[in-house]
């Protein structure tokens, strides 16, 4: 009688025939315990995809049997380099149908319970040795720490692939929404980067340096358009983040979280159309309303955003309502507008507007005699309060 070695596992020849011949049984059982002990393979095992699996799980004790017989260990092209392929190819195909590597890890180990179980018996009724038992038993284990360890890399590595490939298509979805692409189109590419479209986004302009931060805060689809968004051309130190049905209680959490920083939060739209939402949001920031310590909700800010929309038609606005100035000393105008802005602001009630301007009552008075001069009924009319209302509402005088 013959016999080979490896790692000190001496396995005479009729044991080796023996064990040989026992493959295909012992395939079979280990895939109906993986089918009974581990929930999520109690369907993907049946029909085909059963016959498969089991196919390679005869592959895989074959070649652990070669590694049992053979010292040359795992070499290129052989059956046993064969096995250790198919391993990390199955962890990299479970990653990408969903299952977590703790399912896959469980299936190894009730599989090589259940191998182990079949090829001891086998192997102590064909004569090996009691003093070779517990070597026999640390090889097979050894060999499934192995094959587990090859699928372990597989899913990894197919999660970092999928991941950065996921990644990248949100990326493009945050892009397209930022820029007006139609609602089809978005459908496609949601589906393309396996996002479920919420029902609403808000933008949020905030720092690159904090973008990770409130990533992690906020729901998973939270969608990130990075620093290149369209019109940040000038702030590359700010980022867009896409935040899935912000909630008014987490809308407020995340403006108070935000209020020290050069940040604004957009208001909330309907998801295919949130690129108003971004566009407001990048209004305030280009008109620098949000600052440091001020609220980082625009919609704090409407009066402003509306006022400064077309800042042309608010120019040609402040012209004509500062008209009957023209020919003036500057400084006389100067106090003439802070004037005419606090009449209007205030509804004419001079104690107010004394009180406003650190200008005393008496002064009130000659400043707005002055303006009736100049002026006269149009500081009446309901259409220059709403003109002068909007063209100085923003100054300071």
């Amino acid at each position: 009688m013959t016999s080979r070695s490896t790692s000190g596992l001496r396995l005479p020849d009729p044991v080796v025939a023996a064990i040989r011949a026992e493959l295909p049984g012992a395939a079979e059982r280990c895939i109906a315990a993986v089918m009974r002990e581990v929930p999520q393979y109690s369907e993907p095992f049946r029909g085909r995809m059963g016959r498969n699996i089991e196919n390679a799980v005869t592959l895989a004790l074959g070649g652990f049997l070669d590694m049992a017989t053979t010292d040359a260990g795992i070499e290129p092209g052989s059956m046993v380099e064969s096995v250790f392929e198919a391993a990390y190819a199955l962890g990299r195909g479970e990653a990408r149908s969903g299952r977590t590597m703790d399912a896959l890890a469980a299936a190894y180990r009730v599989g090589g319970r259940a191998a182990w179980h079949d090829l001891s018996a086998s192997a102590v009724e064909n004569g090996l040795p009691a003093a070779e038992v517990a070597k026999f038993a640390e090889f097979v284990f050894d060999y499934i720490d192995q094959l587990s360890a090859a699928s372990v890399s597989g899913h990894a590595d197919e999660l970092a692939t999928s991941g950065r490939v996921r990644e990248r298509h949100r990326e493009r979805l945050a892009h397209s929404i930022l820029t007006g692409v139609d609602r089809a189109s978005l459908t496609v590419l949601a589906e393309r980067a396996d996002w479920a479209p919420p029902a609403t986004l808000t933008a949020v302009i905030a720092p690159s340096s904090a973008s990770a931060v409130l990533r992690s805060q906020q729901e998973a689809r939270t969608l990130h358009a990075g620093s290149d968004a369209p019109g940040l051309d000038d702030h590359p130190d700010l980022t867009v983040l896409l935040i899935p049905d912000l909630g008014d209680r987490a809308r407020t959490a995340l403006v108070a979280q935000l209020a020290d920083r050069q940040a604004v939060v957009g208001p909330t739209r309907p998801w295919d159309q949130a690129r108003t939402s971004y566009r407001r949001a990048l209004r305030a920031i280009i008109l620098d309303v949000a600052r440091p310590g001020a609220s980082a909700d625009s919609e704090d800010h409407l009066v402003p955003l509306v006022l400064t929309a077309d800042r042309a038609a608010l120019a040609d606005l402040r012209e004509r309502v500062l008209a009957p100035m023209q020919g003036l000393r500057p400084t006389t105008i100067e106090k003439l507008t802070e004037t005419l802005r606090a009449w209007v602001l205030h509804q004419g009630r001079r104690d107010e507007i004394a009180t406003v301007l650190f200008v005393h009552p008496q002064s009130i008075r000659y400043r707005v005699g002055r303006l009736r001069e100049l002026y006269g009924d149009r500081l009446t009319d309901p259409q220059f309060i709403l003109e002068a209302a909007v063209a100085l509402g923003l100054s300071e005088g």
